[in-house]
């Protein structure tokens, strides 16, 4: 039998304490808005099946592609570079 897949709280429309949104801190025109439109658009439906399941929860892998799709655009291949 194979284990439920739980992923964490992957919200972007929270709200935080300060700024309201973080909406108010990215510009209309930035390029990540892009990159999250497309990847919005995108069926991961198999990526999400190839989790095991179990564990800890996992982050969801639609925000992973996203990070790593736009830390690629900036020319960022590190992960050491994309975490900061």
């Amino acid at each position: 039998m194979k284990a439920k897949v739980v992923f964490k709280t992957y919200n972007q429309s929270q709200l935080s304490l300060l700024p309201p949104s973080y909406d108010d801190l990215v510009p209309v025109n930035h390029p990540v808005r892009i990159v999250n439109t497309i990847i919005d658009q995108i069926d991961i439906a198999d990526l999400e099946r190839s989790y095991k399941g179990g564990g800890t929860s996992s982050y969801h892998p639609r925000m992973l592609l996203k990070v790593i799709i736009y830390a690629y655009l900036r020319n960022m291949y590190s992960s050491r570079k994309i975490e900061q």
